[in-house]
């Protein structure tokens, strides 16, 4: 089965492409967080305010994006948030100078905008180029060049930020890409999703329906987990002894690498297997993880990398199974509440809490709460069909 056609390939190839640079900015943050942690010498508590601010935006200006999209499309919401995106970046040349944790903040909230517009248009946009019965593995594959993003990040800026310790080139240089992405979406025309082009609803009422709030929760849930993992794993293997903060980056990069392959695989496999049904196994084999990592000792390690394999699947499975069967109109409107579910980045911050108060280990329960919820999500789905 085909996963688009030859009508929507060139917008499909060209949306793929914005996961990849919001998957590079986002990994960024699990580097940045150590960095700033130690430069400005602060605590994991104070350090987790770079992703409460970055995810907080999510939140604010989720239903926003969502309305900005409704009224004018796709492409002006990718090309707004690309905008968005490169002044946030390039705003960290005078936030540099300025050299104070709240100016940075600002530049990444500024960021933040910027790729819950990216956000809010790509991942409904990705799930309508193509037939409906391949919706949820398509998104799967342009989560997976999402993956690459997240993967090359902490690889290529680990070392250079821990050892020459300037924030402002790497996101000069992105900003610099972003607004040449942003020429190239307001030079060409996307098609919009109309009514006539998606199988409609068999309910065309207004309300979203608890299936759908069903699938925020669950994706929050992921969020939480999902974003705390990846902000505390620097922290972790570098706070137990395991690794220097260059080769932690380095392990990072490695279990996103991992994460990635995750994507392509299950893209692959919901060819043949219902997503629900692939999500519930990846799930549980989440949960399973967490509870190596809480055991401790050197099954931790392992347990915590085995654990990106499990959960790659897991936002674009979610995300593409919760707006399943709603018209274009409420699509939309779905999609800008699922967007504001980064906000449980913020989740971090307890986390922080946590270690700073307790253990090391003990944070690993917050995540495993978050999966447990994704598990339930999927068992409902498995009954309703999915």
């Amino acid at each position: 089965m085909n996963l688009t056609s030859k009508k929507y390939f060139l917008p499909y190839v060209l949306i793929t492409s914005l996961f990849f640079l919001w998957g590079f900015a986002r990994a960024i943050l699990d580097v940045l967080n150590q960095h700033f942690r130690e430069a400005m010498n602060i605590s994991i508590t104070q350090s987790a305010m770079i992703q409460v601010t970055t995810y907080l935006a999510y939140f604010l200006t989720a239903i926003p994006a969502g309305l900005f999209i409704s009224r004018f499309g796709y492409r002006y919401g990718v090309v707004c948030g690309l905008l968005l995106y490169a002044v946030g970046a390039l705003l960290f040349i005078p936030g540099a100078a300025i050299g104070t944790l709240s100016a940075f903040l600002v530049c990444l909230f500024i960021i933040g905008v910027g790729l819950t517009f990216l956000e809010t248009s790509a991942n409904p946009f990705a799930t309508e180029l193509g037939p409906q019965e391949t919706a949820t593995s398509r998104l799967n594959l342009s989560q997976s060049f999402n993956g690459s993003g997240c993967a090359l990040a902490p690889f290529l800026l680990g070392a250079y930020l821990f050892t020459r310790g300037n924030v402002t080139l790497p996101y000069m240089v992105m900003g610099v890409v972003v607004i040449v992405v942003a020429i190239i979406f307001s030079r060409v025309k996307l098609p919009e999703i109309t009514q006539q082009d998606t199988v409609e609803s068999a309910t065309q009422g207004g309300k979203l329906g608890k299936a759908v709030m069903f699938g925020f929760v669950a994706l929050l849930a992921y969020e939480v987990a999902e974003i705390s993992i990846n902000s505390y794993f620097v922290m972790f293997l570098t706070g137990e002894g395991i690794a220097t903060n260059v080769e932690a980056a380095h392990m990072l990069s490695l279990a996103l690498f991992i994460f990635m392959i995750g994507r392509f695989l299950g893209a692959w496999i919901m060819k043949y297997v219902r997503p629900s049904i692939v999500l519930l196994c990846c799930a549980v084999g989440s949960v399973l993880c967490m509870f190596g990592v809480l055991f401790g000792g050197e099954i931790a390690h392992y347990a915590l990398v085995c654990n990106f394999a499990c959960e790659s699947i897991m936002f674009p499975t979610i995300f593409s199974l919760t707006l399943s069967g709603l018209d274009p109109q409420r699509k939309k409107r779905a999609s800008s509440y699922l967007m504001m579910t980064p906000v449980g980045g913020c989740a971090f911050l307890l986390m922080g809490h946590i270690a700073d108060n307790t253990s090391l280990v003990l944070p690993f329960c917050v995540p495993l709460t978050g999966f447990l919820i994704v598990t339930a999500f999927a068992l409902y789905k498995i009954k309703s069909r999915a």
